[in-house]
């Protein structure tokens, strides 16, 4: 049978592992610094995920209103070119049960500098939102004399 030679590794103990019930005094477990900075990252790390989440939701919410508000100006400004220049005139109203939330206003003024221009204001506006809530369109018509 041939003879089996150990060699001793550096830093290693040549005794077999501890079991569990033997453990190595100073050694029971975490310590209260461990813990408290374990948590510190943890805490500062919820706190980024949270913030950007919270800001990805806000501008989901902002798109969605652009989106929604500029396709309805979109409609309002067609309704308005196909209307006789010299009949456009200032009003207000909504979009019907489609859009609850969402109204018209279309203000129209003269040009003092060209009386065959009118300046036609388009605002719509989202009654549910309370910041940025008002899309606002300017447009020019020539009006016939």
């Amino acid at each position: 049978m041939p003879q089996v030679i150990r060699t001793r590794r550096p830093g290693r103990p040549d005794s077999l592992p501890l079991s569990s019930s033997q453990t190595l005094p100073g050694r029971n477990g975490f310590t209260l610094l461990e813990v408290m900075v374990a948590m510190t990252i943890l805490a500062i790390s919820l706190v980024a995920v949270y913030q950007s989440q919270s800001q990805s939701i806000s501008m989901a919410a902002d798109s969605r209103f652009i989106t929604t508000a500029s396709l309805l100006a979109q409609s309002r400004v067609a309704e308005i070119n196909t209307t006789d220049p010299r009949l456009i005139s200032s009003g207000s109203g909504d979009f019907g049960e489609a859009f609850p939330d969402y109204t018209w206003q279309v203000v129209v003024a003269g040009m003092d500098e060209s009386p065959l221009l009118k300046r036609i204001s388009l605002a719509v506006t989202n009654s549910r939102m309370a910041k940025r809530n008002t899309f606002r369109i300017t447009l020019y018509r020539a009006v016939p004399p």
